[in-house]
């Protein structure tokens, strides 16, 4: 029988409070978009995303400047370029999207090998949440609270826009500012989160809850409530759980979203009706 203060213990430790706090920090804006990005059909564009900004990352060390501003940037010329690219030609949106992603996310690869950086790769494409710093915190603090007052303000808007593009466009929405508004918002989170669970496991932490949520509920404030529930409580019990498992806290995160989602799929499924 455990302890009751061994069960305590990672509280104590500055290190494993900062991984529990920016971890729910970052759950909750993820989580909210993951609502939207599940209703629209753009998990591929999280994805891209994610994957998009390691170039932008890379330049950041070289420059000199933080990561966020690099990541950021390079966010927003994937969503650029997709746009530009898909508007001017017959290609697909998700094949332009795999097209360009793939090769920023190549090009990210090919610049770090040729640089001496004090960063491991690890660290950029899994996270380092046992290593945040009060800096990091309160950066990822910033982000994370625009994105969740943004979406307070312009959720009925998003929502339009995410199910009904045409119906949104007819009661006068600027639709192309929601495109790329949307964009704008992905990008910022995948910044948030870049620091705690990296470029490749982001796009699990903003699919997953909406996924999970869009299961349970055919409302969608109630969806995203549940979402925010649903990865606030793996962000926080998968930094907790990793520290007794001596594992990696983001995918141990993951772990946490993937079997509350499989939970939720099995309980959906209807039994096979008598013949």
């Amino acid at each position: 029988m455990p302890d009751f203060n061994d069960l305590l213990l990672p509280f104590t430790l500055p290190f494993m409070q900062y991984a529990m706090l920016i971890a729910v920090l970052v759950a909750i804006p993820a989580a909210l978009l993951s609502c939207f990005l599940v209703l629209k059909g753009w998990s591929l564009v999280g994805d891209g995303t994610a994957h998009a900004v390691l170039p932008g990352v890379v330049l950041s060390y070289i420059v000199g400047i933080p990561f966020a501003i690099g990541a950021f940037l390079a966010g927003m010329f994937f969503a650029v370029s997709t746009g530009f690219v898909r508007e001017n030609s017959r290609i697909k949106q998700d094949t332009v999207m795999g097209v360009v992603y793939s090769g920023m996310f190549g090009l990210g690869i090919v610049m770090y090998t040729k640089i001496r950086s004090g960063v491991h790769l690890d660290h950029i494409l899994f996270g380092d949440v046992l290593g945040i710093s009060g800096q990091d915190l309160i950066e990822s603090s910033l982000i994370s609270g625009l994105v969740i007052l943004v979406i307070a303000a312009k959720w009925r808007d998003l929502l339009l826009h995410s199910f009904d593009i045409v119906q949104a466009r007819a009661v006068g929405l600027n639709v192309r500012l929601l495109h790329y508004g949307l964009l704008v918002l992905i990008s910022l989170t995948i910044v948030s989160a870049l620091k705690a669970v990296g470029l490749i496991l982001s796009i699990a932490i903003m699919i997953t809850p909406g996924a999970t949520a869009y299961l349970l509920t055919k409302r969608f404030h109630k969806m995203m409530i549940l979402a925010v529930i649903i990865a606030t409580a793996s962000a926080f019990l998968g930094v907790y759980a990793s520290f007794y498992l001596d594992s990696a806290p983001a995918p141990t995160i993951v772990l946490f979203m993937s079997a509350i989602f499989a939970i939720a799929l099995i309980s959906q499924r209807k039994p096979p009706q008598a013949k």
